[in-house]
């Protein structure tokens, strides 16, 4: 039997992956952890797709690509963050973010005519991580296949959530906001304010506002829900593009499995509140920068 087979529900229409051979991948929630395969020293283990920094087969890179030795798609990759085994978006540096961001862009790049490229990452058990070492997948998905992601609202104006609800922060080339339709506590979606685009159109400039954003917002959460909170995030991979982050300390109920309907303890309007009052706004770094500056002078 192949690796993986995408099946079509003949009455529904829901199509769904059938991918046998990935209950045999290592997991540390099964207490499976192996020697870290994407720690330093293990560069030859794997055929190296792409990265950042060093050259082919040493161990002085910043950023590799390689392939899902389980994959559930006909082209299925993953990105490591770096050699730190422990650090993730929140810890690395913020130029490290923006690599990393340019290597999103770049495998969108890569194979966005071979399918709809769908990026994820997954945070903790709960959300899904089978090996700690952080990293990010990259999935292309045959074009038949219908995805049900929810998408932005193309007839609002920019800086509205699907409803139309208008949003509460900003930042210089983003919004960040909280859906009432919200389906899970404290999930967040951030969008362009440069609307119509797929992420391989993102520009430098938006990725450096995007990384201290992302950053951001999982500090932010890190101090709502504890350290190491479980999440994931995806890129929406159609001609709109945006980040939704989605917190996972939530279980679903037989209700939510049953019916497909989400129940959402949280009011996203307190989320998004809690999010501008501890978010670092353009403004707010330009004052801190002047007062360093003060500072400096003084001592």
């Amino acid at each position: 039997m192949a690796d993986f087979q995408f099946l079509q529900n003949p009455l529904s229409k829901v199509w769904v992956v059938l991918a046998p051979r990935r209950a045999k991948r290592p997991d540390v929630a099964k207490g499976e952890e192996p020697v870290c395969p994407f720690c330093l020293g293990r560069e030859k283990d794997e055929a190296e797709l792409y990265r950042v920094g060093g050259s082919a087969g040493d161990q002085n890179w910043q950023i590799r690509v390689i392939p899902n030795k389980f994959p559930f798609a006909p082209i299925h990759e993953l990105i490591i963050h770096s050699p730190d085994h422990h650090k993730n978006i929140g810890e690395l540096p913020l130029d490290h973010v923006q690599l990393l961001l340019h290597v999103y862009r770049h495998r969108y790049l890569e194979h966005k005519n071979k399918g709809q490229v769908y990026i994820f990452h997954n945070r903790g058990e709960a959300g899904g991580e089978s090996l700690p070492h952080p990293h990010t997948q990259v999935t292309v998905v045959p074009n038949e296949v219908k995805m049900e992601i929810p998408r932005l609202d193309p007839s609002a104006d920019s800086g509205t959530g699907p409803e139309g609800e208008q949003v509460k922060v900003e930042t210089d080339h983003f919004y960040l906001f909280c859906p009432k339709t919200s389906q899970w506590p404290d999930e967040v979606w951030i969008a362009p304010k440069n609307r119509g685009r797929a992420y391989g159109e993102i520009s430098d400039e938006e990725i450096v506002d995007l990384s201290k954003v992302l950053t951001q917002l999982i500090l932010i959460m890190n101090m709502r829900h504890g350290y190491e909170f479980p999440f994931n995030f995806y890129i929406y991979p159609g001609g709109d593009w945006y980040i939704r982050l989605i917190p996972r300390d939530k279980r679903l109920g037989g209700f939510e499995v049953g019916t497909g309907v989400m129940v959402n303890t949280q009011d996203p309007s307190e989320t998004i509140a809690f999010i501008k009052e501890h978010l670092i706004t353009p403004n707010e770094e330009k004052i801190k920068a002047e007062h360093q500056a003060e500072y400096d002078r003084v001592v």
